[in-house]
């Protein structure tokens, strides 16, 4: 029985439990969450791990990471290295994204390391392999799709993009009306090629139910995949991804009554004043499930910092609904990132998911935002430690003091403002 079947027939999972634990939220609102399909649990049935989140309403917003092999870049050393900073970071999941080398080696190494939640993009591989095979990836069979996805569920996959919100209704509103930047999706692009090549429907939406079988027998969160996102702020909001969105939301509605767990990839770039109308648009469209935010990027104009983009853009979109953030790295639109990258790209999106926390009035998130601005006014460097997001930049900064005391930039080596007005009304 997988999560959603035990939800709806009353049942506590042990996943449920500790995501209730880690949540400080009743195990009953978890449990209703997962039946109505608010919540997901990524936890495949044939791997075991340490770590448990659960992603959807009601709960703290949850942080990805991205590694994987390329053509470019067939160092399986180094993305290793790149998972583990991506852990320590505080990262709650992390996809693999390999499209070169071992790829096969790379995932089982991936999920043999890894102690959070870990996903994929099968049709990736399947493509690579067809240009390996055939030449070409519109010798692809849909056959070699579907057994690349179940080779990726058997293996241990706790959930999986798959592009299957694409049809030739989608295409067609695209080419009729036109984009700036057309199809930045790398799924959508294969898929996209494919189908005009070959004049054959999407198998992934052709065959839903076939797909649909997979990720039940495994309980993998399907993660519908954007397909058709928009690839620059220009393009927010048209007449294709609102097609897309449409198209998803039909399949959202296929998936719950299959009882297979599902979320929604969002919209890559998307101005501010898109994000609230975005949000809306899918959480109405797509019945309530998770949303998986892309971003938002909220500029065009801003690359090698990226990292910094989409922080904005995701601390938004938490604030309005989102519930699982995709990190971006400095090296986003640059090339591939490297570890201190994804150290960084993993950060930035914590503290984007903290701030959004912190406007949903998450209780416990809130008091700590409280412990800490009564550590640093108690001047109480082990609790600021314990409640920073990343507290070796304050140990380091700590190492550089002069003496044992802590100054920040606006006093230096005066009396610190916060204690002498603390002192003074009789609240130190």
């Amino acid at each position: 029985m997988n999560q959603i079947d035990a939800a709806r027939a009353g049942k506590v999972t042990e996943e449920m439990e500790i995501v209730a634990l880690q949540e400080q939220v009743e195990v009953e609102f978890v449990r209703k969450g997962v039946a109505e399909g608010r919540i997901v649990i990524p936890k495949n049935r044939v791997r075991n791990r340490s770590k448990i989140c659960g992603i959807g309403a009601g709960l703290d917003i949850k942080v990805n990471a991205l590694i994987g092999t390329s053509s470019d870049r067939d160092q399986m050393d180094m993305e290793m290295k790149k998972l583990r900073i991506a852990e320590e970071a505080g990262c709650h999941s992390f996809m693999d994204l390999s499209t070169g080398g071992d790829i096969d080696g790379m995932r089982k190494q991936s999920l043999s390391l890894a102690n959070v939640a870990v996903g994929s993009v099968p049709v990736y591989q399947a493509g690579v392999e067809a240009i390996d095979k055939k030449g070409s990836i519109v010798g692809m069979t849909s056959d070699d799709l579907f057994e690349t996805i179940e080779k990726h569920a058997a293996d241990g996959m706790d959930f999986m993009a798959i592009h299957c919100a694409l049809n030739f209704d989608i295409i067609h509103t695209l080419q009729k009306t036109g984009r700036v930047t057309d199809v930045v999706s790398r799924g959508g692009s294969f898929l996209t090629g494919w189908m005009l090549q070959n004049q054959k429907e999407n198998p992934l939406y052709e065959e839903f139910d076939r797909l649909l079988k997979i990720m039940k027998a495994y309980d993998v969160v399907l993660s519908i995949g954007d397909a058709i996102r928009p690839g620059s702020t220009a393009d927010s909001l048209d007449q294709s991804q609102i097609k897309g969105l449409m198209v998803a939301g039909d399949l959202v509605k296929r998936a719950l009554a299959a009882g297979v767990q599902v979320m929604i990839e969002g919209p890559g770039h998307v101005p501010l004043n898109h994000v609230k109308t975005t949000m809306e648009l899918q959480k109405k469209l797509c019945h309530n499930v998770p949303y998986y935010i892309l971003g938002f990027l909220a500029t065009d104009v801003a690359p090698g910092y990226d990292n910094i983009t989409g922080a904005i853009g995701g601390a938004f979109a938490g604030m309005h609904g989102a519930d699982f953030l995709c990190y971006l790295t400095p090296a986003e639109h640059l090339g591939l990132p490297n570890e201190d990258d994804v150290r960084t790209g993993v950060i930035s999106t914590r503290i984007a998911a903290q701030a959004a926390n912190v406007a949903r009035k998450r209780g416990h998130v809130i008091n700590n935002e409280l412990q800490m601005a009564k550590a640093r006014v108690g001047m109480n460097l082990e609790q600021q430690l314990q409640r920073a997001i990343h507290p070796e930049v304050l140990k380091a900064a700590m190492k550089n003091q002069k003496n044992d005391n802590h100054h920040c930039s606006a006093c230096g080596d005066d009396d610190c403002a916060m204690q002498v007005a603390a002192k003074y009304f009789g609240i130190a």
